[in-house]
């Protein structure tokens, strides 16, 4: 199938699936795993599904939800659609007066990008193609790093990782600069010469930067990522970019084609990381990641959720022969479940299969037992 289509659903599930170790980061803790899933379905019954970001705060997936079932939905039901793009963009467009009254711009961003998963999905399904070729990808095979390494226990959950086949490694500091460097050391000497990074989540200021990120140059770290807040102003990411040599990562919490333009032209980023649950779906994240890797920057997509979101990002890695993948290491079959050829690293590695869309046909009812609305 080719050419239009119109919608007749839009519905969008949520699922939480409670943690037995809460995932910590320096601004909070996880104590259980959201996903929002959404499914999209035309006239002619092709189909697609997508993933919405809804990890913080921790009442906010049900809101992403109700946001696409009640807001989104109507707008869509019936429309006529030639391409994905047309309705990202139709979306941003028609919900941009009412994100700036309820301030809600990131929620509306994360549900459209959601949407935006889903019909790019739909799209290929209907052009009985994977995703990553129709996208213009020349190989399936991508390097994968296992993240959400939590400072407590970092080295059993890296040894379990490694047991999972991964062979790149991504820990979580911010936690004090003794106990973050003692975890990196026990780290190194685990993994070896295996890649390894570090994730501040936002958490220093540019102060505390200057002192702890020279101190972590003698562990031979990929990139140091987020290590000021994503809103501080160029010139102090300039200043850290040029006191210290370890790489600096970011983008999860960029959002916007502006927003992106501006960090690529600024040259500090050498690791570019745009979430496509959380802004931009496939339509925005793949124009960002070519324009990352056309001016010689590394593009590895940033995730944490459920299987969905995961299989897209490596779609959107594949299409554009970037960087690294990020698979989380921590226990949770909403992602298990239904990230299909991300499951089985091998060698530090992971490969796409030829099935048409992202490639899994998600069994929700397994999962109905996590399910909240």
């Amino acid at each position: 199938m080719s050419g239009s289509f119109k919608l007749r659903s839009l519905q969008a599930a949520c699922y939480r699936y409670p943690l037995t170790t809460p995932i910590v980061t320096s601004f909070g803790r996880m104590n259980d795993r959201p996903a929002v899933f959404v499914r999209v379905e035309d006239e002619d019954g092709a189909h697609g599904v997508g993933e919405v970001w809804c990890n913080f705060p921790a009442i906010g997936a049900e809101h992403r939800a109700r946001l696409i079932n009640e807001v989104l939905g109507p707008m869509l039901s019936g429309r006529a659609i030639a391409h994905p793009a047309e309705v990202f963009d139709y979306l941003c467009a028609a919900t941009s007066v009412l994100a700036l009254q309820a301030g809600e711009q990131g929620p509306f961003a994360q549900a459209i990008a959601g949407v935006d998963i889903a019909l790019w999905d739909m799209f290929a399904r209907r052009q009985n193609a994977p995703l990553w070729r129709l996208l213009g990808g020349a190989s399936a095979r991508m390097r994968a790093y296992a993240s959400g390494i939590n400072p407590d226990g970092c080295v059993a959950t890296a040894e379990a990782a490694m047991q999972h086949g991964h062979r790149a490694f991504k820990l979580k500091i911010g936690f004090g600069g003794e106990r973050d460097r003692d975890n990196l050391r026990a780290l190194r000497a685990l993994v070896g010469d295996d890649a390894l990074a570090v994730d501040v989540n936002q958490g220093f200021s540019l102060g505390q930067a200057l002192d702890q990120a020279p101190k972590l140059e003698e562990f031979g770290l990929m990139w140091l990522e987020e290590p000021l807040r994503a809103d501080r102003p160029w010139s102090e990411w300039r200043t850290l970019r040029d006191r210290v040599s370890i790489p600096l990562a970011g983008g999860e919490n960029l959002a916007g084609r502006d927003v992106f333009a501006t960090a690529l032209s600024e040259g500090i980023l050498s690791v570019l990381q745009p979430d496509a649950a959380k802004w931009g779906g496939i339509t925005g994240c793949l124009a960002v990641a070519r324009e990352a890797l056309a001016r010689g920057r590394m593009y590895c997509p940033h995730f944490l959720g459920g299987g969905i979101g995961l299989l897209a990002s490596a779609h959107l890695l594949a299409a554009c022969n970037g960087g690294w993948l990020e698979v989380d290491c921590n226990d949770n079959p909403l992602r298990e479940a239904f990230s299909g050829a991300v499951a089985e690293v091998k060698d530090g590695a992971i490969e796409l299969s030829e099935a048409s869309g992202l490639g899994i046909e998600p069994d929700l009812a397994g999962i109905a037992k996590y399910r909240t609305l």
